[in-house]
């Protein structure tokens, strides 16, 4: 049996950690065929982006063209998107190719590296709102990423669900990320359809753990891996949240200690002996 197909729309993170790389090994822990499209490259370790190199919007769109044409596709993840230019190619040719069929699409608005570094232009909001938004099954921002998106200063779990569910009002169904907010306890939260609509609650243990570069592009990728092998959304975040939890908890350090090192993706693969390795080389 072929195995799901899976498109990410992404960033490269030379670290590893985040972005294309994260989400191409998230999609192979789940048994799925990882196809990538590139719209920027990034110089960065569990430290810092040092440097961005957007690609040309009219490349970003023949990538997308030459996948979708050929291969197909059972569900998108997007990630970081860098310029108001990439955003509308990646509308135009998603909303091309996928009309009148039912391809879940999961949307993380990436605007800032766990560095603090800014990976989405502050002009490319706007087009984002307008044309990706509507396009999306699923939204997954985290607090800071609602509150740009919405406008709004929201802090309460009342006031996250409310600007959610603002979001939720265009389009997709919205994921609302609690790891910036304080507590033991993080408590994400999905809804769907606008006001007076249904949300679930997802209460999980925070782990404290210095290894959390890549943790939002992952959850993603694993949603949207769970959704392109046929899984209702919300059983699709519980699964994707339980296994986010698995990679964090067995997280190996990396780098010189002081930055964000990256989650083990491929937690749930025997790892090769330590004195194999040695022998091989």
């Amino acid at each position: 049996m072929t195995p799901p197909r899976l498109l990410t729309i992404a960033g490269s993170d030379s670290g590893g950690g985040a972005g294309i790389q994260a989400d191409l090994k998230t999609f192979a822990a789940h048994g799925a065929y990882g196809m990538s499209v590139i719209t920027a490259l990034t110089a960065q370790n569990t430290r810092e982006v040092r440097a961005v190199h957007e690609v040309p919007p009219e490349m970003v769109a023949a990538q997308i063209d030459a996948v979708l044409e050929d291969i197909g596709v059972d569900a998108i993840k997007i990630g970081m998107l860098a310029s108001a230019g990439i955003v509308r190619a990646v509308a135009d040719r998603l909303g091309f190719h996928l009309k009148g069929k039912q391809v879940p699409i999961v949307l993380d608005p990436v605007m800032i590296a766990k560095s603090g570094d800014r990976l989405l232009r502050a002009d490319a909001i706007a087009p984002f709102v307008k044309t990706l938004l509507p396009l999306a099954t699923l939204v997954t921002p985290n607090i800071p990423e609602l509150n740009a998106l919405t406008g709004l200063a929201v802090r309460s779990e009342e006031e996250r669900l409310f600007a959610a569910r603002i979001l939720a009002a265009i389009g997709p169904a919205v994921l609302v990320k609690g790891g910036h907010a304080e507590g033991e306890e993080i408590v994400d939260l999905l809804t769907a359809g606008g006001f007076g609509k249904e949300a679930h609650r997802f209460v999980h243990p925070r782990l404290h753990t210095p290894s959390t570069h890549g943790t939002g592009c992952t959850l993603s990728s694993a949603i949207a891996a769970r959704l392109g092998a046929g899984e209702e959304l919300p059983r699709a975040v519980a699964g994707a949240i339980d296994y986010l939890a698995g990679a964090l908890a067995a997280a190996y350090p990396l780098g010189a200690g002081d930055g964000h090192g990256p989650v083990n993706h491929l937690f749930e693969l025997r790892p090769v002996p330590a004195r194999a390795r040695e022998e091989d080389t």
